[in-house]
């Protein structure tokens, strides 16, 4: 596990009281394993949450729950005062859910700005005859689409490599650019799931910093997930710790970092891998 940062961080300011996620008793079971086992979350519009846990502890789960990729076995996930549990992905994100994955999901043959303008295609405003003919209105709303793909790229500082070819970009940017895309469909519920995997402690920095600049430009309600916790420390005023589907503990980062159960999950979780090893 990654040093643990030991600063404290004040809440954002564009933080409010308005509850815009809530998942009450939320449930998954595969067989005979709960994958998630009565779960309670809350996202405050503005947050920027931290969702942490050992490997296996239900994080990404949870996400898929919420994104809709999985249907929950008992429980509710409300949005904006609305039950998604069980709806189609595609109904989710146009109610304003958007999400990036563990594993980088671009179009590597497709341009930078192709990426992006994929998101922004996501409710065509012309018919696919008009598509077909390049007609005025379709050769209109593309032209809109390429400049709205361009705004999203110049906030993540992309908008140089816009004619390059996504696959070509280095992986921190490929990172990046995903992040642009989730934010083309404009959401405002932003879920990371572990976007600075892979990034040695210099890019984690950088990361950092610019993930704090877009959370404070958009005041967007943002939950991270994430096994680097410097990034989680020093990002995330509030935190949420599961382990075995469970919540193990919520707080601020001081509260987690001195909190002995999760130091207690944390460690179980290096002897364990310290054991795979020893076999391996």
């Amino acid at each position: 596990m990654d040093k643990i940062a030991t600063g404290g961080i004040a809440k954002d300011e564009t933080a409010t009281d308005e509850i815009i996620l809530q998942t009450r008793d939320l449930s998954v079971q595969f067989g005979g394993l709960k994958a998630v086992n009565r779960v309670n979350l809350t996202v405050t519009r503005g947050d920027l949450l931290g969702l942490i846990g050992p490997n296996g502890a239900g994080k990404t789960t949870i996400f898929n729950l919420i994104t809709g990729s999985l249907v929950p076995t008992e429980g509710e996930i409300i949005f904006r005062g609305h039950q998604i549990g069980g709806k189609r992905p595609d109904v989710i994100a146009r109610m304003g859910i958007s999400r990036t994955f563990q594993n980088i999901r671009l179009f590597p043959q497709m341009s930078v700005l192709e990426n992006v303008a994929i998101g922004l295609h996501a409710a065509p405003k012309y018919t696919v005859l008009e598509a077909l003919f390049r007609l005025p209105r379709a050769v209109r709303s593309d032209r809109e689409v390429n400049r709205k793909a361009m705004e999203h790229l110049e906030r993540v500082g992309l908008a140089e490599y816009h004619d390059a070819k996504a696959g070509s970009l280095p992986y921190g940017l490929q990172r990046k650019l995903e992040i642009a895309r989730a934010m083309a469909t404009s959401p405002q519920l932003l879920l990371l799931d572990e976007p600075a995997a892979g990034m040695n402690n210099e890019e984690c920095q950088s990361f950092i910093a610019f993930l704090r600049q877009l959370h404070r430009e958009t005041g967007l309600s943002i939950v991270l997930i994430e096994h680097h916790m410097n990034v989680v420390m020093d990002l995330c005023p509030r935190i949420y710790v599961l382990n075995l589907g469970e919540v193990l503990a919520e707080g601020d980062p001081r509260e987690i970092q001195r909190n002995p159960a999760v130091i207690r999950a944390y460690l179980g979780e290096r002897r364990r891998t310290a054991r795979a090893g020893d076999r391996a």
